[in-house]
């Protein structure tokens, strides 16, 4: 998985934050369940103010969406 964290003028400690948030994500829900796929995941603007909870429903959201995964 590459991950994507643009500046979006935030500071270096809301970067790590979400790019954290979006490895743990990446570790406890969807690893485990990915095919061998390369995925890039590019965070937006949004996702800086987005709880914890909420950046997991999208991406559990994509995963239902590509894989038909529930």
């Amino acid at each position: 998985m590459g991950l994507i964290v643009p500046k979006f003028q935030s500071s270096g400690v809301a970067r790590n934050r979400l790019r954290r948030r979006l490895k743990e994500i990446w570790r406890r829900e969807l690893q485990i369940h990915q095919p061998a796929w390369d995925l890039v995941i590019r965070a937006r603007r949004e996702a800086y103010g987005a709880s914890f909870d909420q950046l997991r429903d999208q991406l559990l959201g994509w995963r239902r969406t590509v894989l038909g995964v529930r």
